[in-house]
């Protein structure tokens, strides 16, 4: 696929909540299937519990709104709570690339960059691990998730 202009965040609002849980429908459906099988119900339960518009950011390419973003800073860390892509960006470089800028901030602080994905999403996994992250430690029932580490350059 063809890479797409610099990705752009604005702060996410309590407006976003309706495209958020769309977005993640589009884009995590795949994998919550396999894992558990999709509930709708269940699923916009999980999302509204997690959605907090002061973390999120709306990831913009090209004026239109293409993902999400979720960051937790902490002193030790920089934890990437939740980067999700609409399918037809995916593979476009738009992740690499807001990734990218957050492993740089993390290495200008000296801190790493944390993360946890599904086992199932080895297209996410592999991304990772090309952008400098490890494998952790399983986890989660049936150990479901895998923790992932980028630690700054020494």
């Amino acid at each position: 696929m063809e890479a797409v202009g610099e990705p752009g965040l604005r702060p996410a609002t309590e407006a976003d909540r309706e495209s958020c849980f769309a977005l993640h429908r589009a884009a995590m459906r795949p994998y919550v299937e396999r894992l558990w099988g999709w509930d709708d119900e269940v699923q916009r339960g999980f999302h509204d519990r997690g959605f907090d518009p002061d973390r999120t950011r709306i990831i913009t390419v090209e004026g239109r709104d293409v993902g999400s973003f979720t960051v937790h800073d902490s002193p030790d860390e920089i934890y990437l709570g939740r980067i999700q892509v609409l399918p037809e960006y995916q593979g476009r470089g738009v992740g690499a690339r807001l990734i990218g800028g957050l492993l740089d901030a993390a290495a200008a602080r000296g801190v790493p960059v944390t993360l946890d994905v599904l086992a199932v999403n080895r297209r996410a996994h592999a991304l990772y691990r090309r952008l400098g992250f490890r494998d952790v430690k399983r986890h989660g029932d049936d150990n479901v998730k895998i923790r992932m580490r980028a630690d700054p350059p020494m």
